[in-house]
């Protein structure tokens, strides 16, 4: 489903309308002719699709009333992006959902209790990365004084997109999950974490990774990102 945005006529879109998806990048909006992925059911693909079977019988089957009303309230004060990067708010289902999809997928806890803290968990503006053909090892650095680090049950995803030649500027996908960061009241995390790369990467060419912080209370943050060139 597209994404509008009326102004004195159309003045953004997001999405697809016909054989015709609209995006946008650094130098404005653009249309391409739309494609349709196949459908190879994967290995992967089976496990996302059995994670949403799973968690969308949980939330109507084993959650409490108590417990899905934390959750609409929780999505009735926080505000997400949507993909025109414009505030909106979700449902508590959708935020339960969004919560808990990765962590039913790496076989972490769930969290079935909506969070009573209403704001997303902070970004990590100091994210980098730099990687190595020889070594097929990403090395993330990050803020390892924020309170996630400190917290039993917190984790940083860490997601690595496909290597793309050097002169790529822009990516959106696809994307695939390495092993996650997890907090620790006694032994919290340092930084740099050496992240293998899930994607064989070669010289020169340019990676992307993005991150989302979970914390304990299943409060899951905006993702944010970082890219390198590939050493020798």
């Amino acid at each position: 489903m597209a994404l509008v945005k009326f102004g004195g006529g159309i003045t953004q879109m997001s999405g697809s309308i016909g054989g015709n998806t609209f995006a946008r990048n650094r130098y404005g909006n653009y249309v391409r002719a739309k494609t349709t992925p196949i459908n190879p059911n994967t290995a992967l693909q089976q496990t996302v699709r059995a994670a949403m079977a799973f968690l969308t019988d949980r939330w109507s089957q084993d959650l409490t009333a108590a417990q899905r009303i934390a959750w609409n309230l929780y999505a009735t004060s926080v505000q997400v992006k949507n993909r025109l990067g414009e505030d909106c708010y979700l449902s508590g289902f959708n935020h339960y959902i969004r919560s808990n999809m990765i962590l039913k997928q790496l076989g972490l806890t769930i969290v079935d209790a909506g969070p009573t803290t209403f704001e997303l968990p902070e970004q990590d503006p100091t994210l980098a990365v730099t990687g190595s053909e020889a070594t097929q090892v990403l090395s993330v650095v990050y803020d390892d004084t924020l309170p996630w680090c400190d917290e039993d049950e917190a984790h940083m995803f860490l997601f690595q997109g496909t290597p793309q030649n050097a002169q790529r500027n822009f990516f959106a996908g696809p994307w695939r999950a390495g092993v996650p960061v997890s907090g620790d009241s006694v032994a919290p995390p340092a930084s740099p974490e050496a992240m293998a790369a899930v994607f064989a990467v070669a010289e020169l060419q340019r990676t992307w990774i993005y991150a989302r912080i979970i914390r304990a209370d299943g409060r899951l943050s905006n993702p944010f990102r970082a890219d390198c060139f590939i050493a020798a």
